[in-house]
């Protein structure tokens, strides 16, 4: 139903045939720019031999983008009027991920936060705008809205005041205002929660992990295209990119066995479940992200284009992939299991992925883990085909 211009209204959340809009396909799109230059700079940490500080900065990169797309996900599933400011708004977010998406390379090389900082307070800055509107235009739930706006601009004021502390002061104030910004959603909606659609919600989910597994593909293909050009190392490249595919189509087999839907319409009386829900996802995309990062990683160590030790590059394929193994089994899967011992092959090839990376193959040795287990997964739902 089309609202009247200006007014950013609750919608129905049992509304029916509720899917993603045109709108919202195009800032997931926009993000997949962030997310890309996301895992392009943990590949270039980890193959230039700085895979700590790689993985640190990647996670606070991550965290941003992901936190961003959230935010807006969960108030576009509530209030979504689609007239002309709030699609203006949304651009101007849209805006903010692709100047966050330019300032990852600073961030990477050289600690600097600045570009990143100004990206990410342009995306929230617009965000606690509409939640201004829904507190006028939702009275019901004015409350809730209020504690969103003032919480989004308290949080972004200390993230412009980090830029001003030393170097060695800002990992303390970077893990501060990250507990901030995820106390936030807690506090608001303990004042009454937003109507958002369970349906949408989990199609739009959906949508996000298919841009970082797609991500994944494109980093691999990237990098094993280059060492052909090159006419470096044809048989290990084929072993990579072999599992890499297997690696990427088992993982979205997995994500998709069994329907977040139906989970999230019995948490709106468990509001604690449906946080863990969704803060849970970030581990499911980084590690997919992380993943793309380490194919690449790997096809650099076979072709001896990066310095390092198979076994690390190898660790950068297998340890991802167990992180969002053992993530997509607790938060899509597990709850749809009705005894323990459906768990255990989960938990098995989870522990197996990490041994894995000692292996010649890490990354055709990950792909054939994780798809035995897509196997096992389709064997235990009753040969169900996953539905996307």
């Amino acid at each position: 139903m089309r609202r009247r211009a200006g007014s950013v209204r609750a919608r129905d959340p049992g509304e029916k045939h509720r899917v993603s809009t045109s709108l919202e396909l195009l800032f997931d799109l926009c993000f997949a720019v962030a997310v890309s230059q996301a895992s392009a700079g943990l590949r270039a940490a980890v193959a230039a031999g700085h895979g700590a500080s790689g993985v640190l900065h990647f996670a606070v990169v991550f965290f941003s983008v992901w936190w961003a797309w959230m935010n807006f996900t969960w108030f576009s599933s509530a209030y979504d009027p689609d007239d002309i400011p709030y699609r203006l708004t949304v651009f101007v977010q849209i805006t903010g991920s692709l100047i966050l998406a330019a300032g990852v390379r600073r961030a990477f090389e050289g600690d600097d936060l600045s570009v990143i900082t100004l990206g990410y307070v342009v995306m929230r800055g617009a965000l606690a705008g509409l939640w201004l509107c829904a507190s006028r235009a939702d009275p019901p739930r004015r409350r809730t809205a209020l504690r969103f706006a003032v919480g989004v601009v308290a949080c972004q004021t200390g993230w412009v005041g980090l830029l001003a502390l030393p170097g060695r002061m800002r990992p303390v104030g970077i893990a501060v205002l990250v507990v901030a910004e995820i106390c936030v959603p807690v506090r608001a909606q303990s004042a009454g929660m937003t109507p958002w659609h369970p349906h949408h919600i989990a199609e739009r989910y959906g949508s996000f992990t298919l841009i970082v597994l797609g991500e994944s593909v494109a980093s691999a293909t990237a990098a094993v295209r280059t060492a052909f050009d090159q006419h470096r190392g044809t048989g290990p490249l084929c072993t990579v990119a072999a599992g890499g595919l297997l690696t990427v189509f088992a993982m979205w087999w997995l994500y998709f066995a069994r329907p977040a839907h139906t989970l999230l319409a019995t948490t709106h009386l468990r509001p604690g479940r449906r946080f863990r829900w969704a803060y849970g996802h970030y581990l499911i995309f980084a590690s997919a992200a992380a993943v793309g990062a380490g194919l690449a990683v790997d096809a650099d160590q076979v072709t001896h284009r990066a310095s390092i030790a198979p076994q690390t590059a190898g660790a950068v394929v297998t340890v991802p992939a167990a992180v969002f193994l053992t993530t997509v089994w607790a938060l899509q899967l597990r709850p749809h299991h009705r005894t323990a011992a459906e768990g255990v092959p989960f938990l098995l090839a989870a522990v197996l992925l990490l041994p894995a990376a000692l292996s010649p193959a890490p990354a055709l040795a990950t792909g054939v883990l994780l798809a035995l287990l897509a196997g096992v997964v389709t064997v235990q739902g009753g040969r169900r085909v996953p539905v996307g």
